[in-house]
């Protein structure tokens, strides 16, 4: 896989709303896309998560590791321009604690933000970016 992966929640709006933030500070085009209930997604998790329980929020997928819950929002930002990378500070923060607050929106993302009975379909601007 040349491409680090994000594989996000394809019917969650702050999932999507994400995934169009990151698009647009992607000035590199190194982050490519696949909603979690795409084959895409699925393929990749049977290949580089084994026997890990299916995710339901983000995930990311680099150099043949996989990243969940707050490691893989502070991975991802460290792929981006300034001054977004410098989240990458909150690595200092314990794992349980991030994790908590991660948890805490995931868990509520539905009812803060909602939610829509399908996919996103990404515009054609942003074809070759998605899997």
């Amino acid at each position: 896989m040349s491409h680090p992966v994000v594989l996000f929640d394809g019917v969650c709006n702050l999932c999507n709303g994400t995934v169009q933030w990151l698009l647009k500070r992607d000035h590199k085009k190194h982050l490519r896309f696949a909603a979690l209930q795409g084959p895409a997604a699925q393929g990749l998790l049977a290949v580089y998560a084994g026997s890990q329980p299916a995710p339901d929020s983000i995930v990311f997928v680099y150099r043949e590791k996989v990243y969940y819950k707050s490691a893989a929002v502070l991975r991802i930002t460290r792929m981006l321009d300034w001054p977004w990378k410098m989240a990458w500070i909150f690595i200092l923060v314990p794992r349980f604690i991030r994790d908590f607050v991660y948890d805490y929106i995931s868990s509520n993302r539905y009812k803060w933000f909602g939610h829509k009975n399908e996919c996103w379909i990404p515009s054609p601007e942003w074809d070759g970016r998605f899997l």
